[in-house]
């Protein structure tokens, strides 16, 4: 049995096209490709920006230390206090810099213990027991959202100021035949804290392969990021949100441990939904694309504005995916 969820990507040839963002487990169909390379400018000013932050970031990490050292904890705790409000200034004077209609919301501290990841209702192949789960939503009470950011097509510079600006946190899932004409670029990425998961080599419709051929988009990807970028991927997410058993038994394999799909996607003039509700809830995964303005109404920035105008609205969020998976 084949799932399909959607994802707008090209498929190199050979390749076949999934469904799109909004359908759910069970169907597919065709999906426009997508992809640019426009660049944007750099700004003096957005620089200087960035500039300001890291020096924030980095007085809130002596703090930090020197508030360990301290033995009373009322006086820990006023420190820690102090440190969030330092924080949530620099944000507010990012947002404002960055033209958010409000200040992103600080994520509350991660769990102590992360929950238990199962498969959602209907997503679910033959013979689902021991493979990695296939979900939507993490299981959380908090109002938090997680943003992911898929394929690597478009490689903007100022999202890498931006969001290290704004801090807020997302996870990238690259496919290597669009990455790796400028793997440079997620490495500065990753330095900023993002960590790189697996969407295969080549962009592929997964169920239309053998198993070999679904192993070795997995495998490969795997093994590119790891000796590239230091550290194997947990998290895989196939092409269009489409996998069968053969797919996650091939991630499996492989090593992977779960794979996110999304309850929404993000565009820079709109939001598609899931949920028949058409809205946001607790632990929900955020799908966006690296695009352009070749592709979209707008640039990658202008994507983050509307997202994070959405999410902040609705009393949400954007903590970091690897902290609760």
């Amino acid at each position: 049995m084949a799932v399909g969820s959607g994802c707008a990507a090209e498929p190199p040839d050979g390749g076949s096209s999934g469904g799109d963002g909004s359908r759910a487990a069970g169907s597919s169909s065709a999906v426009k490709p997508a992809h640019g390379q426009q660049r944007s400018k750099e700004s003096g000013e957005k620089g200087a920006g960035e500039e300001a932050g890291k020096k924030a970031r980095k007085e809130a990490g002596k703090e930090a230390r020197e508030g360990a050292e301290r033995a009373d904890p009322a006086e820990a705790l006023a420190a820690y206090a102090q440190r969030m409000k330092k924080t949530q200034a620099a944000r507010a004077a990012a947002a404002k810099r960055w033209r958010l209609k409000q200040t992103p919301l600080l994520a509350p501290a991660p769990p102590a213990r992360k929950p238990k990841i199962t498969t959602r209702k209907g997503f679910e192949v033959d013979h689902q027991k021991g493979l990695p789960p296939v979900f939507t939503t993490v299981p959380t009470k908090k109002k938090i959202v997680f943003l992911t950011i898929d394929d690597g097509a478009e490689k903007d510079p100022e999202l890498l100021r931006m969001m290290s600006e704004l801090e807020i946190p997302y996870s990238a899932f690259l496919t290597d035949y669009v990455v790796r004409d400028n793997y440079g670029y997620f490495e500065k990425m990753q330095d900023r804290g993002v960590a790189l998961h697996n969407h295969t080599l080549n962009h592929r419709y997964m169920p239309a392969l053998s198993y070999a051929k679904q192993k070795k988009e997995i495998c490969e990807q795997q093994a590119k990021i790891e000796k590239r970028f230091g550290k194997r991927p947990r998290l895989f997410r196939p092409p269009y949100g489409s996998y069968n058993e053969d797919t996650l038994r091939a991630a499996k394999s492989c090593g992977v441990k779960a794979v996110p799909l999304w309850a929404a996607e993000a565009f820079p003039d709109h939001m598609e939904w899931r949920e028949w509700d058409r809205d946001l809830h607790p632990g929900d995964i955020i799908l966006t694309h690296f695009r352009g303005k070749a592709e979209w109404k707008g640039s990658m920035a202008d994507m983050i504005r509307n997202v994070m105008k959405v999410v902040t609205a609705k009393g949400y969020a954007v903590a970091r995916l690897e902290d609760y998976v």
